[in-house]
């Protein structure tokens, strides 16, 4: 059964039950259940759930307005780029799926979620593309395989062009 099919992605709300979700890391089991729903409602990023028929929580990412230095980018981005010193981003700032979903390619069903919401606003909101901070290798890996480059100022913060997100969905 695909995804798609099975589960919906919507904004974090009060009804969500945030209480069961366990994704076996802690600062991404704490921020959703502590923090997200006062970012949300104070726009400091935007939370969306995974869920399923029952309305269990089964995954969750963040979104929310970022810059970036020109010079962090790869040279064969940036050189595409108007030379301002900052450049305008998405930040997916946080993406966990629940340990108990492990295996059923959730986090890409979420990622590609995150990136088609970041190309979709970027034609009113400018983004000249989505940058992640991965925190560990496993995370890491799972962003590179998506096309994801690593900035230069830090190895795990990541970067991934708008033109390539929208290659992906047109």
């Amino acid at each position: 059964m695909k995804p798609e099919a099975a589960y919906r992605i919507e904004a974090l709300g009060p009804a969500h039950d945030r209480r069961a979700f366990h994704s076996g890391v802690e600062e991404l089991d704490e921020y959703l259940k502590l923090r997200a729903g006062q970012d949300g409602r104070l726009k400091v990023a935007a939370p969306f759930v995974l869920l399923d028929e029952n309305d269990s929580i089964l995954g969750y990412y963040t979104l929310s307005a970022y810059s970036i230095r020109l010079g962090a980018l790869p040279e064969s981005l940036a050189k595409k780029l108007p030379r301002y010193p900052l450049m305008l981003a998405t930040l997916l700032g946080r993406l966990a799926v629940s340990s108990a979903c492990r295996g059923r390619r959730l986090g890409r069903f979420l990622l590609m979620d995150a990136l088609y919401r970041s190309w979709r606003n970027s034609a009113q909101v400018a983004s000249v593309g989505v940058v992640v901070e991965a925190l560990d290798e496993t995370a890491r890996g799972f962003y590179r395989r998506h096309e994801f480059l690593p900035l230069l100022d830090h190895p795990n913060r990541l970067f991934l062009p708008i033109g390539t997100i929208e290659k992906a969905f047109r």
